[in-house]
């Protein structure tokens, strides 16, 4: 098989449309053993308005390339490398001030567990009213009351919630609450890193259709971060798929389900359950490989039934294919190479 296209999708031009830019990006952490490379060199972009997935298997990097969005990552943490553009701005080389601002206001965070991330010791109305004034000129306490309230009903949820400490919510509530702040402010982008984690599945789709919704009528872009797959098909207008902190296929979503590329993420949908046929579900054989030590070549070779001899040797290349996708994987080279 061959590609249609050899430029490759780590450099390709910015569209106008782009909110999100982020370029190259490598987030390494400290050990006695040598550094982990939890998040290799991933370029990805995201347009205004769009709803963008990430998926993978645990420590694939999916979190932590979150967190490296936001400038979370604390040590032995340190993004070593990489641009995060945000209409253009560079978010690594902003000040603690210029950080400040941006989040909630710009970009906003639904971290995975609202538990750990709700204060214990404040009610919600408080901890919102927090992130308003933090960026907001509007301070009086009506104004602040009318946007609270208005914050959780476009979110589901009573009014009186606004009275209550975290540890009297559900976790679906809670989930909400933090969904609320971070739209308070009405930003271009939302993180979503694994939102519905711990919540029962009728849960998972009750908060899934409020962000669908919200996402719509405010146009802002989302990068959904979970492992899913399912759910990633109902939400998201494009896949990115991440194996050992690199991007190995980049798709539409629909084009992704339709033809899965990369074997990783052909087993990967192999997994899903279906209830029109009856099949044997195909696991992955081995485990992910040690980002301290990462194998040589393609890291998913060893792992790979179509590994061929080159795949221990030559690093594939994220190139564009036919169908608005992108794939790392020597089995759609011109040479094979």
């Amino acid at each position: 098989m061959t590609s249609t296209q050899s430029r490759m999708h780590e450099q390709a031009p910015r569209n106008d449309d782009t909110i999100l830019d982020i370029q190259d990006l490598q987030v390494h952490y400290a050990t006695k053993l040598g550094p982990v490379r939890a998040v290799n060199g991933v370029s990805i972009q995201l347009k205004a308005g769009e709803k963008l997935g990430l998926v993978g298997e645990s420590g694939s990097g999916k979190s932590t390339l979150a967190s490296a969005v936001m400038r979370l990552i604390k040590p032995p943490g340190e993004i070593v490398g990489g641009r995060v553009l945000l209409d253009g701005r560079d978010i690594l080389a902003m000040n603690n001030e210029e950080l400040r601002q941006i989040r909630f206001a710009e970009i906003g965070l639904v971290p995975q567990g609202a538990m750990n991330s709700l204060n214990p010791v404040m009610k919600v109305w408080d901890q919102i009213a927090d992130t308003i004034r933090a960026h907001s000129s509007a301070h009086r306490t009506e104004d602040i009351e009318d946007r609270i309230m208005g914050l959780l009903n476009s979110v589901d949820l009573d009014p009186n919630v606004a009275n209550l400490y975290p540890h009297e919510l559900s976790g679906g509530m809670r989930q909400r609450v933090c969904l609320a702040m971070a739209i308070s402010l009405r930003p271009r982008v939302i993180i979503a890193d694994e939102p519905t984690s711990a919540l029962d599945v009728v849960v998972q789709r009750q908060v899934f259709d409020t962000l669908d919704r919200l996402q719509a009528e405010l146009g802002i872009a989302v990068i959904l971060v979970g492992h899913d797959m399912g759910l990633m098909a109902q939400f998201v207008d494009r896949v990115g798929v991440l194996y050992a902190g690199k991007l190995i296929e980049l798709s539409p979503t629909m084009e992704l389900f339709k033809n899965p590329l990369h074997p990783y993420t052909q087993r990967l949908i192999d997994s899903l359950p279906s209830l029109e046929e009856r099949a044997v579900f195909r696991g992955i054989g081995g485990g992910p490989p040690s980002l301290r030590s990462l194998p040589s070549g393609c890291i998913f070779h060893p792992r790979c039934e179509q590994a061929m001899p080159h795949c221990s040797e030559i690093i594939p290349l994220l190139q564009d294919q036919t169908g608005g996708g992108a794939v790392a994987c020597h089995l759609y080279t011109e040479d094979g190479k």
